[in-house]
């Protein structure tokens, strides 16, 4: 049986052939020096690419796992808390001994959102505050906007690319499409707004507000209690969904705006009809 160690020494070129042009006591031409620097470059450009192409394989794919893992946590705690009897929601408004205000902890679940147009696979449940580290575990809702149901915008901000990417295809939607917020003890219908005839996203209505938006990510106006006109009094009951654009870029935010169509009271198994010919 014959090994590596067994070969002939002649099977790799001897020092001072071509396949050297550092041999000893020689010196290397001009031409020698174009060929190493363009090899080094060469060089340089494969490890940069190596590096660019698993830097992408971890936003796109292995964020996506450790999102998905942080969303189930999430999920469950709350689920476990409204079997328990305990709302996020409720315990956020309730005012503490001393007369302080009770406040939800960012990252916690409040809420779990259900996009029908997205597929009826499609929830992920809310959680409080827009930090990095809240928008890992889910869609963050704007801690200073107003919660489901009631008047004003609640505002909802979302990764489109990588990180759970809940909002990854919120293009998709079109004008009455439902968008449905279940919290312990209600159903939340909203429905994006729109032309619902033409299916213009871009028509506002007689409220001034279309279905949707592109804006700069320091616009802020789109999630004021009446988008886009701070400081007016609010009416109606909104929600606003807010993630990046175009997909892959954070140059731009695209805005959805939805209005409330109906509240459903939560009871037992009863799915609202949006959701009934899904599972959850």
């Amino acid at each position: 049986m014959t090994t590596d160690d067994d070969r002939p020494a002649a099977a790799c070129p001897p020092v001072g052939t071509a396949g050297s042009r550092v041999a000893s006591g020689s010196r290397m031409t001009g031409g020698d020096w174009v060929r190493f620097g363009l090899r080094g470059i060469g060089q340089t450009f494969i490890t940069a690419g190596v590096v660019i192409l698993l830097f992408v394989v971890y936003e796109l794919w292995v964020t996506n796992i450790f999102a998905h893992e942080q969303q189930v946590k999430v999920h469950n705690k709350l689920e476990k808390e409204w079997a328990e009897g305990t709302d996020p929601l409720v315990t956020g408004k309730l005012t503490l001994p001393g007369g302080k205000q009770g406040v939800i902890p960012t990252g916690t679940g409040i809420a779990n959102l259900y996009i029908p147009r997205l597929g009826t696979d499609y929830h992920f449940t809310i959680v409080e505050g827009t930090d990095d580290a809240s928008l890992e575990r889910g869609p963050g809702h704007y801690a200073h906007t107003a919660l489901p149901g009631q008047v004003g915008n609640f505002a909802v901000a979302g990764h489109r690319v990588g990180k759970g990417e809940p909002f990854l295809n919120l293009d998709h939607l079109r004008p009455g499409d439902a968008v449905v917020v279940e919290t312990k003890s209600e159903w939340y219908v909203y429905r994006v707004k729109g032309n619902v005839q033409t299916g213009d996203l871009s028509d506002t209505g007689a409220d001034d507000i279309p279905g949707r938006q592109i804006v700069s990510p320091s616009d802020v106006d789109v999630i004021a209690p009446v988008p886009d006109h701070p400081g007016a009094t609010p009416t109606e009951k909104l929600m606003t969904m807010t993630t990046c654009h175009p997909k892959f870029t954070a140059s731009q935010r695209m805005i959805v705006f939805s209005a409330l169509a109906r509240v459903v009271p939560r009871a037992g198994t009863q799915l609202p009809k949006e959701l009934a010919g899904g599972t959850l």
